[in-house]
């Protein structure tokens, strides 16, 4: 529906892949995440995009907003409903792109991954929902927990849901359900 009204500005949900999916064969972004579940026909009122980080790299912030900010002059974007989440190193980058630019957000939902917890109460405003297995072997739960208390503790709501049994790669469940995405699009800049 994006062409049919010129002056419509759509939400932006970004996703950030985890380690596995960087280089630059851009079609492995489609491994997880919304890209996975678009390619499976499933139908999203929004636009969706997703950098992908070069072999041997980490997510950089500023590599990132610059990006975002090429992306929103491109599209018709409504800035106050900008999603940001991601898996594993993409969990790493939504916590570490968010808490570097708290303003730029109108939620996150973060999996599987971590981050600064000395940065989070910057996000004591955002709607956060991160979700995480607690068998997770590759990120431990801990990680995910810290920045959830850190937040807390600076007067936030975050929300935090723990999959029992859950092993690293419990996005696939999260992404093939429409509560997350039915969350997110809910949520506006404040």
């Amino acid at each position: 529906g994006y062409d049919k009204d010129k002056s419509k500005r759509w939400p932006l949900l970004v996703f950030l892949h985890g380690a596995g999916e960087r280089g630059s064969v851009l079609e492995m972004v489609r491994a997880h995440g919304p890209h996975k579940e678009i390619a499976k026909g499933r139908k999203f009122p929004a636009i969706v995009v997703s950098p992908q980080c070069p072999e041997r790299q980490w997510w950089d912030v500023d590599i990132l907003e610059a990006w975002l900010n090429d992306v929103t002059k491109r599209l018709r974007v409504d800035p106050d409903r900008v999603y940001l989440t991601g898996l594993s190193m993409g969990g790493y980058g939504t916590w570490a792109w968010s808490c570097a630019r708290p303003d730029r957000f109108a939620a996150i939902a973060p999996i599987c991954g971590g981050g600064d917890p000395t940065q989070a109460a910057k996000l004591r405003n955002m709607p956060v929902w991160a979700t995480h297995g607690d068998s997770d072997p590759v990120v431990p739960l801990a990680q995910s927990q810290a920045m959830i208390d850190a937040i807390k503790a600076a007067g936030g709501s975050p929300r935090l849901d723990v999959v029992k049994g859950g092993q690293h790669d419990v996005w696939t469940d999260v992404y093939a359900k429409e509560d997350i995405f039915t969350w997110l699009l809910a949520q506006r800049r404040k």
